[in-house]
């Protein structure tokens, strides 16, 4: 399972129903649960826990250092959950003293030559598609799929359920169950079709919309908005995720509708 040309630290632990390709590098201090495959000319560097079943596809480079120049040689760890899966080149930086640690969730996928530098949280089921980059210190709710060439700022916000198009600048948060698009960054609805596949039903799905229409469609503060939605509607899970992660965010969300942003809505 394991090639003759693959180098491993004697104190690295493998799982022995772990598959490990050609000319690939497992320096110590690195845990691989059972079932994963990895495969040729990956670099896994110290600090790195890969859970079971996950895949590493040629090239990947997981728990080097981080790129920031505060960084002084503290240990931290790369944290991967079950079944997630690393394509080409993608390179994942292990924490700073800040948090001490990079976390991967379970059943996600992240593509090509995408890079998820120290201190970030991404939760489960996330998709990143090819060359997205994610600065320092950012969090990712659960099932959150960013479209190619997506760029995130430090320390940004993306909640559960939302989906950022191709090409975006993400510099403020990003709220959960929505859609993202637009220079700057703006709402452009609800994620409804992600929620419809996820099994939340037509009426959840409005309640979301009608909360999101007073948060970004009809001209209101941020903090009157808050009010009336907690005035006038019912208190739900979503009311109230939505809510906590507007009055958590100090960077403050994005943009709503405007008359020079809301042309040609899909």
């Amino acid at each position: 399972m394991i090639h003759p040309l693959t180098y491993i630290h004697p104190d690295a632990k493998v799982a022995p129903n772990v598959k490990i390709d050609p000319f690939t590098v497992i320096h110590k201090n690195v845990e691989i649960g059972d079932g994963t495959w990895v495969g040729s000319n990956v670099t896994i560097m110290e600090g790195a826990r890969i859970g079971k079943n996950c895949r590493i596809f040629p090239g990947a480079v997981i728990s080097a250092i981080p790129q920031d120049l505060k960084f002084d040689g503290e240990e931290s760890t790369v944290e991967i959950g079950d079944n997630t899966t690393i394509r080409e080149f993608v390179t994942v930086n292990r924490g700073t003293k800040a948090l001490g640690k990079t976390v991967i969730g379970k059943n996600c996928l992240i593509q090509a030559y995408c890079h998820i530098a120290h201190d970030c949280q991404v939760g489960d089921y996330c998709i990143f598609s090819n060359s997205t980059t994610l600065a320092g210190h950012i969090t990712v709710g659960d099932y959150v799929v960013l479209a190619g060439l997506v760029a995130v700022h430090q320390f940004v916000k993306i909640g559960s359920h939302s989906f950022v198009s191709g090409g975006s600048l993400v510099r403020k948060d990003v709220p959960p169950y929505v859609k993202a698009a637009r220079e700057p960054l703006s709402y452009v609805g609800v994620n409804s079709i992600g929620l419809k596949r996820r099994g939340f039903s037509i009426d959840k799905i409005n309640h979301i919309l009608d909360i999101y229409r007073v948060v970004f469609v009809k001209g209101y503060s941020v903090s009157k908005a808050v009010r009336i939605i907690e005035a006038e509607f019912p208190a739900t899970d979503e009311r109230d995720e939505i809510l906590s992660f507007i009055r958590d965010s100090p960077r403050g969300i994005m943009k709503g509708y405007t008359s020079r942003n809301n042309d040609d809505i899909s």
